[in-house]
């Protein structure tokens, strides 16, 4: 079984949909099709149920991808330590960020590495239908996400900024040339969903106005990209992050500050069983500098 084939298993027993495959790993519905079905002809037996409607590991799937995941974490982490040591390096951090907004964080980074000059940290964007997932399973060290996180498995760490709400909307909308707006404002609006869980959404995306009145919650959408197009023709607004814009500025696309929106903690967030001296030093590096302004 090839190293790529690998991937795509597993994968597909993660997200459990052919498509959602596909888009992760940029490759094509029918290559992830041709890859099972190739697995299935080798072991001699289904891996998945599918229908017009699911996705389910068989039992003989269920076996595959226990046995497989912890032997493919560790040859991707030979590999990696492989190319690192060409560079002259001995370990790497990858680090999840909701946006592309690396380059705010390079005072951190570049402390890091003046420090621990045999470490690389990577960036890693996260999607946030599953915000917390990527640290479960190993893809991530850590992540900058914002407050409450309150899983009983995550350690939340330092404050690495503290960011203020905007409402980002099709340039030409109602609201777009006000200086800024409320969160009364949403109960007139159509704002776009998927953020999971719900009480991490609700920091950002509250179900109810001040005042009580329901929010309408449109499309269900998992990552930036995707609120892009749906901003742009207007069929949906969405509350974001103040940092975040300057690396998403298009003339078809408006934000707008929320005046009453409480201040969104991003603080650095780590699987508590996977804790090592990689994350430590750099949880050191985020809490001696402080919270980075904005």
């Amino acid at each position: 079984m090839e190293l790529r084939d690998i991937e795509i298993f597993l994968t597909l027993a993660g997200e459990l949909h052919f498509g959602r495959t596909a888009e992760r790993l940029h490759v094509s519905a029918a290559r992830v099709s041709q890859a099972i079905k190739k697995q299935e002809r080798l072991i001699g037996a289904e891996l998945f149920y599918r229908d017009s409607r699911n996705v389910r590991l068989t039992p003989a799937g269920v076996r595959l991808r226990d046995d497989l995941a912890p032997v493919y974490r560790d040859l991707k982490a030979s590999m990696e330590r492989a190319r690192l040591t060409v560079r002259g390096k001995t370990d790497v951090l990858r680090i999840g960020l909701l946006s592309s907004n690396a380059q705010d964080l390079r005072p951190i980074t570049e402390a890091f590495t003046a420090r621990h000059p045999g470490y690389e940290p990577q960036f890693r964007t996260i999607g946030f239908g599953d915000p917390f997932g990527p640290l479960r399973d190993g893809r991530l060290h850590v992540a900058i996400l914002w407050l409450p996180v309150l899983e009983p498995d995550l350690t939340v760490g330092p404050l690495v900024y503290t960011d203020s709400a905007v409402l980002a909307m099709s340039a030409n909308h109602r609201l777009a040339d006000r200086e800024s707006i409320s969160l009364e404002d949403l109960g007139d609006e159509v704002v776009m969903g998927g953020a999971k869980p719900d009480y991490w959404r609700e920091a950002l995306v509250p179900l109810r106005t001040p005042r009580g009145r329901p929010i309408p919650i449109g499309p269900i959408v998992t990552n930036t990209e995707e609120m892009l197009p749906i901003l742009s023709t207007g069929e949906a607004v969405t509350p974001g992050h103040l940092r975040a814009t300057r690396y998403y500025t298009r003339p078809d696309i408006a934000y707008v500050p929320i005046h009453d929106a409480p201040p969104l903690q991003m603080t650095l967030i780590w699987r508590t069983s996977a804790e090592n001296d990689v994350i430590r030093a750099f949880a050191e590096v985020v809490r001696d500098l402080g919270p980075l302004p904005l």
